[in-house]
């Protein structure tokens, strides 16, 4: 008698910020498995190449960029892995393959955790909220709360969780941060309900009392260059200012939603870290213009992990510069194995 091939593993891999973990949360929510977790700090964008599967193995992939994975994809592909892909992130020509499938939409008014949630029929929309919360998609979650019956004061802490999960993934290094991000999914993972989480747990107020300290240093900075529809924050580089530079940009984005926001932070090696938001009025163009100084993104909300001292007038000249609200042509595939 021929024995049955054995059961292959499991494998999440997720950006380490609200989106990505609530994208997977859910998922494990709905369908138990025991998962190897493979995340990071928001910045840890090329986390495929961390993954080894073959035949029989499943990888789940939510809120990581195929663009900075694509190579890992492939070699995951060609050893007989199995991939289901959930992303919002601009991606490169999405490969033809019977073994990926592929969930990718550029909406700017959509995450990967609402993209889970329309997989799923909102079976776990609470934890869907938190993550459109965390990415800085208020108004969207706001709606989607109100059409699910949520009470104000539920929404309020559904956005308070979003927003300090997110906050606890910027840094540069693990020790930056209050806690990894992948201790943290394991105590989101013991409830179904996160509005439960926070009548028993003192985690998510923790992380909001240090986001605002955070955000109380980062208030003290005057604006380091501006025009009258943009503006940018140089930060120094300290433990609080790479735990705040994200949140801190959503802020500046949702206090003042006509106009752009830049915030810069010195990094080792004369260079700077910059997390860009185009207007909220606008949600456009933020990705192309990162892009054009080697970051990456979505039209809305984007990112430079390296920007060389020598540019940074440069990137000023083009981010002042910028024509807000004009993006490329948002595309959507959501397909087992085969690219539009």
């Amino acid at each position: 008698m021929t024995a049955a091939p054995a059961a292959g593993r499991h494998i999440d891999v997720c950006n380490g910020d609200a989106d990505g973990l609530c994208a997977v949360l859910q998922w494990r929510l709905e369908k138990p498995a025991s998962a190897v977790l493979v995340t990071g700090l928001k910045r840890d964008i090329a986390l495929l190449e961390r993954v080894q599967a073959g035949p029989g193995d499943e990888v789940l992939v939510c809120d990581v960029s195929l663009q900075r994975n694509r190579v890992a994809l492939l070699r995951l592909l060609a050893a007989g892995a199995r991939v289901r892909y959930f992303d919002h992130h601009a991606p490169p020509d999405v490969p033809d393959h019977p073994n990926l499938e592929t969930h990718i939409d550029l909406d700017s008014q959509t995450c990967t955790s609402l993209l889970m949630d329309r997989y799923l029929g909102g079976a776990h929309r609470s934890w869907a909220l938190v993550g459109a919360y965390g990415d800085n998609l208020t108004g969207v979650a706001d709606t989607l709360a109100v059409q699910t019956g949520m009470t104000n004061q539920d929404r309020d802490r559904l956005r308070m969780l979003g927003e300090a999960i997110n906050y606890n993934a910027y840094g540069e290094e693990e020790s930056d941060v209050f806690m990894a991000p992948a201790r943290l999914y394991e105590t989101l993972l013991r409830y179904r309900d996160p509005l439960e989480l926070l009548q028993r747990e003192s985690l998510a107020q923790q992380l909001d009392a240090l986001r605002r300290e955070d955000l109380r240093r980062a208030a003290d900075l005057p604006p380091y260059w501006q025009n009258d529809r943009a503006s940018a924050t140089l930060l120094p580089d300290a433990g609080w200012s790479r735990r705040v530079i994200g949140c801190l940009a959503n802020e500046l984005a949702r206090a003042e939603p006509e106009q752009a926001h830049a915030v810069l932070k010195a990094v080792r090696g004369d260079a700077y870290v910059v997390s860009v938001r185009a207007p909220l009025s606008a949600a456009g163009g933020a990705r192309e213009l990162c892009h054009r100084f080697g970051g990456a993104g979505r039209a809305g909300a984007a990112g430079i992990n390296r920007l060389p001292a020598q540019d940074l007038d440069d990137f000023l000249e083009a981010f002042g510069a910028t024509r807000w609200g004009q993006s490329s042509p948002a595309a959507s595939t959501d397909q087992a194995g085969n690219s539009p």
